[in-house]
C-alpha cells in the first residue's frame, strides 16, 4: 500500500471517528436518564477502543465523606456476570480513587504489573471470582465545564479486534496498550459525557425541586381544609392509575388514547393539584359542615335563651299587674272570711294559672321550633313540611328586655336553612367551585415545560360534564381532555367513599361505583371510563374492594 492510499484510508478512519462522536454526543444530549446515561457512555466509549470491559463511578459528596459509587460495569467476554452498585471509600488506593482525587489519566500496558512506587493497586480478587484477566486498563476523570471531576471512566483491555472473547489465557496476545490518540479521543468523549451527566443531575434537581413545590402545595391545601385531608394524593393514585389502564388498551373505544411516561406525569401534576385553588375560599365556607356555620347556630341559640327569658318575664310581669289591679285578692288572703277566701282563691288562682299555662305552651312552642331548626341545619334533602315550619319560626318575634321586637332568625340565616340539598347556600356554592378557576389561574403562572404545558388545561376541566352541566366553563364531551374526564371520576369516587368529612358517612366501593355508573348513564361521566375503573377495580389501590 503506498503512502497515498495509507493517508486516504487514516483520513477515512478519521472522517468515520468524527462521525460517531458526533453521533455520540447526539444520543448523550437526548438520553434523559441517567442509567441509560451511563451505559450509553460506557458502551460508546468501549465500541470506539475496542475495549472488552469498562465500568464508571461517580464521586457522591455525602456530607464530609465523599464515596465514589461503582454505577455501571460492562464486559463483552463475561455477559453473565451480574453487576451490582455499591459504594467504595474515595482513596488513591484504588485505580479510580486515585484518578477521582487527583484528576490525572492512567493508561496502564498491564494492571498486574505496576511500579512500586504508585499508591494505587488492581483489586485482582474480582478478576479471581469471575475467571478473567485485566491487562491494559485507561482510567479517565470527567470533568465539568469548572474542571471539578464528577465520574471516573474505566476501560479495560483493548483489543486487537472486536470480536475477540478475553479469557486468562489470551489475554497477554489479545490485548494491547491504548494508544495516546484513543486516550485524547475519550478524554474528548468523556467531557461530553460529565456534561451530560451533570445536565441530568441538573434535571433531576429542578424535578425533585418541582416535586417538593408540589408536596408543599398540597399541604396548604390540606391545612386549609384538614377533613379533606390526603384527598389530592388519594385522587392523584386513582387517576394515574386509570390513566395506565386506559394507555395499556389495545382494542375498543378506548385503543387510540396513549400516554407516555412524561404525560403520565403530567396528569399527576394536574390531580395533585387540582383543588389548589381553594386556598382562594374562605376558610368558613371551606370547612362548612352543616347549614349554619357554628358561630351562627351559637348566636341563634342564645337567642332562643333570651325569646325564653324574655316570655318568663312577661308572664311575671302580668302577674304583677294582675295583683296590682285586684288588690282585694291580697286581702283575701291576709284577713279572709271562709267563704270570700274560697271564692277569691278561686278566681285569681285560675288567673294565674292561665298566665303559666300560656307560657309552658309558649315555652314547648320554641322548644319545638329549636328542635326543628337543628333538624334542619342537617346537611340533608329538605322535605315540605319542614319547609313550612321553618317560615312559620322565621315569622315568630319575640320582645327584648326594652320592649323591642325581634326575629328568632334573620333573612341570612332563613336562607341558609331551607337549601333543599346538602349545606351550602347558591352564594357559598359558588364560593367553593370558584377553586377550579382559581386553580387554572394559579397553575397557569408557572412556566411548565413542553412535556408539562397541559397541567393547567387539566385540572381545570377537572368539574365538567360530558352533558355541558359542569363548571366552571360548561363544555361539552368533546371540549373536555380526555385526562380531565380521568380525573373527575377518581374525584368524585373519592369524595364518596372518604370517611373523614364531617358532614357525611364515606361510602362503601359499591354503592360509590353504582352512583358514577348512574352519572355516566345520564351522559355526565364518560362510561367505558367508568367500566374501565370497575373492571379493573383502580379503588384497590385505596384498599377498598367491592365485598359490603
Amino acid at each position: 500500500m503506498t503512502d497515498g492510499q495509507d493517508f486516504v484510508q487514516e483520513a477515512s478512519e478519521r472522517a468515520e471517528l468524527v462521525e460517531k462522536l458526533l453521533a455520540i454526543g447526539t444520543a448523550l444530549s437526548s438520553t434523559h436518564n441517567l442509567e441509560e446515561l451511563l451505559s450509553l457512555i460506557l458502551t460508546k466509549s468501549r465500541e470506539i477502543t475496542y475495549s472488552d470491559a469498562g465500568s464508571v463511578y461517580l464521586i457522591h459528596a455525602d456530607g464530609d465523606l465523599p464515596r465514589l459509587l461503582f454505577k455501571v460495569a460492562q464486559n463483552f467476554s463475561k455477559p453473565a456476570t451480574s453487576f451490582r452498585e455499591f459504594a467504595m471509600p474515595l482513596t488513591q488506593n484504588s485505580l479510580a480513587g486515585f484518578v477521582a482525587l487527583t484528576g490525572n489519566t492512567l493508561n496502564l500496558a498491564d494492571a498486574y504489573h505496576l511500579p512500586a512506587d504508585v499508591p494505587y493497586q488492581l483489586d485482582q480478587s474480582f478478576d479471581q471470582s469471575i475467571q478473567y484477566r485485566t491487562r491494559s486498563v485507561l482510567v479517565l476523570p470527567m470533568q465539568n465545564q469548572q474542571g471539578e471531576t464528577i465520574g471516573v471512566l474505566q476501560l479495560i483491555n483493548r483489543k486487537v479486534a472486536p470480536d475477540v472473547v478475553i479469557t486468562p489465557e489470551n489475554a497477554l496476545a489479545m490485548t494491547q496498550t491504548f494508544s495516546e490518540w484513543e486516550e485524547r479521543i475519550v478524554r474528548s468523549l468523556a467531557s461530553q459525557a460529565a456534561i451530560s451527566i451533570e445536565r441530568n443531575h441538573l434535571q433531576d434537581s429542578i424535578e425533585n425541586l418541582f416535586e417538593g413545590f408540589v408536596r408543599a402545595s398540597v399541604q396548604i391545601i390540606e391545612a386549609r381544609d384538614p377533613c379533606t385531608s390526603g384527598h389530592s394524593e388519594r385522587v392523584a393514585d386513582l387517576t394515574v392509575r386509570l390513566s395506565e389502564e386506559v394507555s395499556d388498551l389495545r382494542h375498543g373505544p378506548l385503543a387510540s388514547v396513549h400516554f407516555s411516561d412524561r404525560h403520565i406525569q403530567e396528569i399527576r401534576y394536574a390531580a395533585l393539584l387540582h383543588d389548589f385553588g381553594k386556598v382562594g375560599v374562605p376558610e368558613a365556607i371551606l370547612s362548612k359542615a352543616k347549614k349554619l356555620f357554628p358561630l351562627q347556630l351559637e348566636v341563634v341559640r342564645n337567642r332562643f335563651a333570651l325569646a325564653r327569658r324574655s316570655l318568663e318575664l312577661e308572664c311575671a310581669q302580668a302577674k304583677y299587674r294582675h295583683l296590682i289591679e285586684h288588690p282585694q285578692s291580697l286581702l283575701a288572703h291576709t284577713q279572709p272570711t271562709h267563704t270570700q277566701a274560697e271564692s277569691t282563691e278561686c278566681l285569681h288562682c285560675q288567673a294565674i294559672a292561665t298566665y303559666d299555662e300560656t307560657l309552658n305552651t309558649q315555652l314547648a312552642q320554641l322548644e319545638t321550633y329549636w328542635n326543628l331548626l337543628q333538624d334542619a341545619n342537617e346537611p340533608r334533602i329538605l322535605a315540605e313540611e319542614p319547609l313550612r315550619q321553618l317560615k312559620e319560626i322565621a315569622a315568630f318575634r319575640y320582645r327584648d328586655f326594652d320592649g323591642t321586637e325581634h326575629p328568632l332568625l334573620t333573612p341570612e340565616e332563613m336562607e341558609q336553612l331551607i337549601v333543599r340539598r346538602g349545606n351550602l347556600t347558591l352564594a357559598e356554592r359558588d364560593a367553593i367551585q370558584s377553586h377550579v378557576t382559581h386553580t387554572y389561574q394559579f397553575l397557569k403562572r408557572i412556566p411548565w415545560t413542553k412535556e408539562l404545558q397541559n397541567v393547567p388545561g387539566i385540572a381545570y376541566g377537572h368539574h365538567e360534564k360530558l352533558d355541558g352541566t359542569g363548571y366552571p366553563q360548561g363544555l361539552k364531551a368533546a371540549e373536555i381532555p380526555v385526562q380531565s374526564q380521568i380525573m373527575a371520576i377518581a374525584d368524585i369516587y373519592d369524595a364518596l367513599t372518604a370517611g373523614d368529612r364531617p358532614y357525611k358517612r364515606g361510602l362503601p366501593a359499591i354503592a360509590a361505583i353504582k352512583i358514577l355508573r348512574q352519572e355516566a348513564n345520564q351522559n355526565k361521566l364518560n362510561l367505558d371510563l367508568v367500566d374501565l375503573f370497575e373492571q379493573r377495580e383502580i379503588f384497590t389501590i385505596l384498599g377498598h374492594n367491592l365485598t359490603p
